[in-house]
């Protein structure tokens, strides 16, 4: 049977529908939002899997025809999703994790697939809402539903789901999930917003998402189905007593060491041991020793930080762990910093391009080439791990997008910095916000290469340790241990005016923007602290160059000039790449741009193109080389591929029978420019130069009829 329900939301419809299409899912609802549609149906196996975790898998394919275009590629289909489809199944992924059942064992699936996609309405919002609503009337344990809602700046106020148009204008895009108990996700990018405006920002989209739960819990009465008592996995009680009583001062003990690797090795020790001890009583023992550990490891941290009022590893709550950063470990790279955090290390590396070296990005809701490109790989090394390398995973990608968002605005315009700009992340280690220490690097890395960043930005993670509204603790720069046990990683990188990017991720059904404007003031306070401390190893971008770095110059000319620096066939613009051995590359609105490793040919190139687009002036004076000749008079070059005709009743004042009894081929010859017609053609004078012999000449007497193109004819170079 067919369900509906609709609101007017920020001023457009929002509806959900269900028991029209994918009819054999667990549940299945079609989410409308102007033009924008998505279809997302939810599945779950009807028994549980032997996993140590929740299985829940989240896929978002981007369908091409939802714009109404068709694949490019041979096959004409779509493949492996991109970028764009992997950050929305993360962004779908991360609030449907927090309210699912740690203990779940079913396998859950949420596939989305988009009908249609406007330029208004953003898909992820729309994707998301739909997965909340169809987990919402599913049977499964979902303590939803979560609503979703965007936010941006627009003409200086704050606007609920702005256009595409208005987020780009604006210096905010705000992305949030949130339940009826408050906040549970959110992802910003932003231009050096303060801290308080993006404080009130929260409160604004968290009030926001409230009329889309309402709108879900109305279908949900109408269509849901009942919720099923799924089993959850716990672990066996008299493991936990076990543990609880044999091992947790010994574990207590090991969890207060500061060293990673050494904690790690004596808690493995420990859990060895409790497995051997239990290995003749219980089958399979080492999910339930685990579970009971990870008990174990939360009662401290509270306990620890909540009552003792300190950290496990001795610090104080809004204490950073010691800093380092060093610039030009890669002497033949064209940047390159070091910043390491703790037992967090990032080394970042920079390449400067051409511009035919940017990235082009096509997804449903944009196609176009992106000429700042941040990428991050996370090596099994530096978790002290063997595991094969593959490609990039989902959660690289998405700490490689929170870095770029956080650097983006920084970079200057292309007018100004012209080149294509990569930089690669390498984790060197990792022990907690691996993705903020790529920030801090990705800084160092770029002011190393010279790239004139508008300001430095670090980033830093904040935890929680939380009781209830009235019994919690914000941590500064949490460490792995506090972020696994812990409830909150806020992760916030920005500059000393503002925040320029962030993410939120809840492991309790949700937060206050009370709580949350307090972790944006202590994240500040450490993002300051940072700066100051990378400010030691590079202050500002060096005011020159690696050596190794290519050259690149910026040159713009009219738009009706292209033809000329191209030139017929191409001519033009690949004898300037052969001879000086540059790449060159046009926009449409005129701008050239001229790459090279060699500085001083890149600049020769350079030259010769502002010569040639150069604007000629009758009256103006040119030596220049006769490049061909005829029997109307010859063609000289007045500018780097561009020629002028001296007809030959110009080549001197005595008649001329012949052009080459003047000049040839290769000579020198000085030319005064007489005219210059509505195309852009040059005509010359030799003639023009040259003192007039004494009574005239014979063809002075015949000026008025003669051959010379006086009536304002041209004519063009023969082809050869």
């Amino acid at each position: 049977m067919l369900h509906e329900v609709s609101c007017d939301w920020a001023g457009r419809p929002l509806s959900l529908e269900t028991g029209r299409m994918a009819r054999q899912a667990e549940s299945a609802v079609l989410a409308s939002y102007g033009d924008t549609v998505v279809l997302v149906a939810a599945t779950i196996t009807p028994e549980p899997q032997d996993l140590p975790f929740l299985p829940l898998r989240v896929d978002f394919e981007e369908k091409m025809y939802a714009i109404g275009d068709i694949p490019g590629g041979f096959f004409k289909r779509e493949g492996r999703p991109g970028d764009a489809a992997i950050l929305t199944c993360r962004r779908t992924d991360r609030p449907i994790r927090t309210l699912l059942p740690d203990g779940l064992r079913n396998d859950v699936q949420v596939i989305a697939m988009p009908l249609s996609a406007d330029n208004h309405n953003s898909i992820d919002v729309v994707t998301m809402i739909g997965a909340s609503a169809a987990l919402h009337l599913s049977s499964l344990p979902f303590a939803g539903p979560f609503g979703v809602a965007q936010v941006g700046i627009d003409d200086g106020e704050f606007a609920i789901n702005p256009s595409f148009e208005q987020l780009e204008a604006g210096d905010l895009t705000l992305l949030m999930s949130a339940t009826a108990d408050g906040i549970v996700m959110a992802e910003v990018e932003a231009k050096e917003i303060p801290d308080e405006t993006l404080g009130d920002a929260f409160a604004m989209a968290e009030e926001a998402c409230q009329p889309v739960v309402e709108l879900i819990e109305e279908l949900r009465n109408k269509a849901g189905k009942p919720k099923v008592d799924y089993p959850l996995w716990e672990p066996r009680p008299e493991i936990v007593d076990f543990v609880e009583g044999e091992y947790a001062d010994d574990l207590g003990n090991a969890f207060q060491i500061v060293d990673k690797l050494e904690r790690q090795q004596q808690v493995s020790v420990l859990k060895d041991e409790i497995s051997q001890r239990l290995a003749e009583d219980y089958e399979n023992p080492k999910e339930d020793i685990n579970a009971a550990v990870n008990q174990i490891t939360k009662r401290l941290l509270k306990d620890t930080v909540l009552n003792k009022k300190r950290r496990l590893d001795g610090r104080g709550f809004s204490e950073v762990r010691p800093l380092s950063s060093e610039v030009g470990l890669a002497p033949r790279a064209h940047g390159s910093g070091l910043f390491t955090r703790g037992e967090t290390q990032v080394l970042t590396v920079a390449t400067l391009g051409a511009v035919r070296d940017q990235q082009l990005v096509r997804s449903l809701e944009e196609e176009e080439y992106h000429r700042f490109m941040h990428h991050y790989n996370f090596p099994p090394f530096s978790v002290g791990e063997v595991r094969p390398l593959r490609g990039p995973a989902r959660r690289e990608i998405g700490h490689g997008a929170l870095a770029q968002k956080a650097l983006e605005c920084m970079i200057p315009p292309e007018d100004e910095c012209p080149y294509t700009i990569r930089l690669v992340s390498e984790v060197l280690e990792s022990n907690g916000s691996s993705s903020m220490a790529a920030v801090c690097g990705s800084t160092l890395a770029l002011m190393d290469a010279g790239i004139q960043i508008k300001a430095p930005v670090a980033g830093i993670a904040v935890g929680l340790v939380y009781e209830d509204e009235d019994n919690y603790a914000l941590l500064t720069d949490i460490q792995g241990l506090e972020d696994h046990v812990g409830a909150m990683d806020l992760k916030v990188a920005g500059s000393r005016a503002g925040v320029t990017a962030l993410q939120l991720d809840m492991k309790v059904p949700g937060l206050s923007a009370d709580i949350l404007a307090e972790g944006l003031a202590q994240a500040r306070e450490a993002r300051l602290h940072i700066l100051d401390a990378m400010a030691e190893a590079i202050a500002y971008p060096r005011h020159e160059m690696s050596p190794y770095a290519p050259r690149m110059f910026a040159v713009q000319i009219k738009p009706d000039q292209i033809g000329m620096v191209i030139g017929p066939g191409g001519k033009n613009i690949r004898g300037m790449e052969d001879k000086y051995e540059v790449d060159i590359d046009i926009e449409d609105d005129g701008t050239v741009f001229v790459f090279g490793e060699d500085a001083e040919k890149t600049e020769q190139a350079r030259d010769d193109i502002k010569e040639m687009t150069r604007e000629i002036e009758v009256g103006e004076v040119i030596t220049g080389k006769v490049v061909s000749t005829t029997t109307f008079g010859a063609f000289v070059q007045v500018a780097p591929g561009r020629d002028g005709l001296v007809h030959i009743s110009e080549l001197a004042h005595e008649h001329v029978a012949k052009t080459e009894d003047v000049v040839k081929v290769s000579d020198e010859v000085k030319v005064k420019v007489i005219g210059i017609d509505d195309e852009g053609k040059v005509r010359l004078s030799r003639k023009a130069l040259l003192d007039a012999p004494p009574g005239g000449t014979h063809s002075d007497s015949r000026r008025g009829n003669d051959r010379s193109g006086g009536r304002g004819r041209s004519y063009d170079r023969p082809k050869k």
